[in-house]
């Protein structure tokens, strides 16, 4: 039958879906770590270009939806106050 997807198409797919998962899990790690420290950074004790560059980080991570946030704090076991 030419519209059956074969087992071959199937653990080709698996195999895509759990490298995706894993990459996903990576970038919620790091997206956690860089919002715990977005918010534990006092802005007045930097040099100028690393608070832009902090600004340029917040302002990433505030793009996030609230459940993305949720699930990359969540990652690294972070809690943002």
């Amino acid at each position: 039958m030419p519209n059956t997807i074969n087992q071959n198409e199937i653990n080709m797919l698996r195999t895509e879906l759990e490298l995706l998962m894993r990459e996903r899990l990576g970038l919620l790690k790091i997206t956690g770590v860089a919002a715990g420290l977005v918010a534990e950074m006092d802005s007045h004790n930097l040099p100028i270009a690393l608070v832009e560059a902090a600004d340029i980080l917040a302002t990433s991570i505030n793009q996030l939806s609230e459940e993305t946030l949720q699930d990359a704090l969540d990652a690294v076991h972070a809690e943002i106050v």
